[in-house]
């Protein structure tokens, strides 16, 4: 199983895990379910710490690889069919890093673990609760 974490999603699990649904925690703790974590959340994670939308211990170059390593996360690069992709997606969500995290989801064939509703519209697998 490949789960694609939602930035909220990791900023959850390495802050307060108690926030994650018990089946979003079981899908994140299975053995062999390769957690997945897209340039797309990065980017996102970095313009709010910027803006100081969203604070965090170290600035975000020292915490994502912190939590990449802590929990052994596969970064998912953006690639050209990613980007291609998210613009060929139905006008559900006007959100550029959602939009994102779907064509990703799709092109991985992952399942997005998020607690976003306009996400779980498209036709991509989400697990939440």
């Amino acid at each position: 199983m490949r789960a694609l974490l939602d930035t909220c999603t990791l900023v959850w699990l390495c802050s307060d895990p108690k926030r994650l649904p018990p089946t979003a925690r079981k899908l994140l703790a299975t053995e062999g379910a390769e957690l997945l974590l897209s340039d797309a959340s990065v980017l996102e994670l970095t313009f709010k710490w910027l803006s100081g939308k969203i604070g965090l211990p170290t600035p975000p170059r020292s915490w994502v690889e912190e939590q990449i390593a802590s929990w052994r996360l596969r970064l998912v690069p953006l690639s050209r069919a990613v980007i291609y992709r998210s613009a060929e997606l139905p006008r559900i969500h006007g959100d550029p890093f959602d939009r994102l995290l779907v064509a990703t989801a799709l092109e991985q064939a992952a399942t997005i673990v998020t607690p976003d509703e306009w996400i779980r519209r498209y036709p991509v697998a989400c697990a939440w609760d």
